[in-house]
């Protein structure tokens, strides 16, 4: 097993030192692109659900203008034909309207809660599967180091053999291709060693991107694989709760929004009302410098209601096509549900099964040292063949490298099993 790593003190905005699980999921939900992205569509939602409901406030407008009349305009009285108007006509019109009632905006203020809803579900869904991810590529880079430090012990292993047959074959005492086997073995090791490397470096960068880092910043985990083995049990006896998931939640959501839709056409009838005030002073002179010296000022009051009286069934089949939409959302709530129990039934299948394989080769790497030592003692006295040997190795290696993929699989399968519950934390 790997010694403990000193865990350094490290908050989520820096890398230095060595780096959790923890810290680097804690990292990841507050630097990862997606998950900002997610947090600016939250806020671009915010302020589009403000733009929206600012229509139940006064709305206050003003318009100039200013008039140049080249030609004025002329009336014939009786057999007199008179010009009439001035050379020149401003006016400023203020007018404040208020909003009384409109389905649109009744619309927009019952659904305002579901929409925010709706947004904080896709950003939670980020997360989650920024924990997931980030959490995978972490076990991943953890098992191709362990992998590592197991082909350099058997680098060191097989380099001291490679010595021994050479210095036996030097002596006579066998035939060279012990020593042959031995260089064919050490170099086939060797070429496992720099595609594990290379698998680092690939893995490495997979989760630097996952975590948002920038790009050539520094990453070094710390881990304790005891720790990671006590954290691999998960209640297998809990069931489904299906309001636990985020797409369960969501499709909710949407059902909910499009029933608001419903009624808004169903009540597509009610009147559009509401008040207003101008004021609309008026300038006029024959002189350009004169214009504004004197104002014939207007103003008025009023309420203004729109009435649709008939719109050609139009708002029946609105009511129709939003009533067909709940219903393909009812639908598409009961395929939610069996989607997720399918979900975690694979996942739970998966996960009994990596752990039963886990517990069966940490047994496994146990017998295989057993069997590699007596062997090796028996090649040194000369009982067993070094092909013995190569094979009681190789199978020591397998054992080995096979039991870290078992622990990452299990450790993966986990995770599965909690997704699909709906019980990964996002709080860091």
């Amino acid at each position: 097993m790997a010694p403990v790593a000193l865990l350094a003190q490290v908050t989520p905005d820096s890398t230095a030192g060595r780096l959790t699980l923890e810290q680097c999921v804690a990292y990841a939900l507050k630097n990862q692109a997606q998950v900002q992205q997610a947090q600016i569509e939250e806020e671009i939602g915010e302020r589009q659900i403000r733009a929206q409901l600012s229509g139940w406030l006064p709305q206050v407008a003003a318009n100039y203008a200013f008039t140049h009349n080249i030609k004025r305009p002329q009336s014939v009285f009786g057999d007199q034909v008179i010009t009439i108007g001035q050379k020149y006509t401003s006016n400023i019109n203020f007018q404040a309207n208020q909003t009384l009632y409109s389905n649109d905006l009744l619309l927009t203020s019952r659904a305002a809660r579901f929409t925010r809803t709706a947004l904080d579900l896709n950003t939670q869904s980020t997360k989650i599967n920024t924990v997931v991810d980030v959490s995978k590529a972490f076990y991943n880079i953890l098992l191709s180091q362990e992998q590592l430090r197991i082909l350099n012990e058997n680098i060191v292993r097989q380099e001291k053999q490679y010595r021994d047959a050479r210095a036996q074959y030097e002596q006579g005492l066998v035939d060279k291709t012990d020593y042959q086997r031995a260089s064919i073995t050490l170099n086939s090791i060797k070429a496992d060693r720099k595609r594990t490397q290379e698998a680092i470096k690939s893995s490495t960068a997979l989760l630097q991107e996952l975590m948002g880092l920038p790009v050539n910043s520094p990453l070094t985990l710390a881990y304790d694989y005891n720790q990671m083995q006590q954290n691999i049990l998960i209640d297998t006896a809990q069931t489904v709760a299906f309001t636990n998931r985020v797409e369960f939640q969501q499709i909710q959501t949407q059902r909910q929004i499009q029933g608001l839709n419903t009624r808004y056409h169903r009540w597509g009838f009610l009147p559009t009302a509401s008040a207003f005030v101008n004021y609309n002073p008026t300038f006029f002179s024959s002189n350009l410098g004169d214009i504004y010296s004197q104002a014939y000022p207007t103003s008025a009051l009023g309420l203004q209601v729109g009435i649709p009286i008939f719109q050609g069934g139009r708002r029946l089949q609105n009511v129709r096509i939003s009533e067909l939409q709940e219903e393909s959302l009812n639908v598409e709530l009961q395929n939610v549900q069996r989607r997720i129990n399918t979900e975690y039934q694979t996942a739970l299948a998966n996960y009994k099964s990596d752990y039963n394989d886990w517990l069966t080769l940490q047994s496994n790497v146990q017998l295989a040292e057993d069997v590699y030592n007596v062997i090796k003692l028996q090649y040194n006295e000369g009982i067993k063949a070094y092909l013995d040997l190569i094979v009681a190795e190789t199978d020591l290696r397998t054992a080995q490298l096979n039991y870290y993929n078992a622990l990452y699989n299990v450790l993966s399968s986990k995770l599965d099993v909690q997704r699909a519950l709906g019980t990964i934390a996002t709080n860091y």
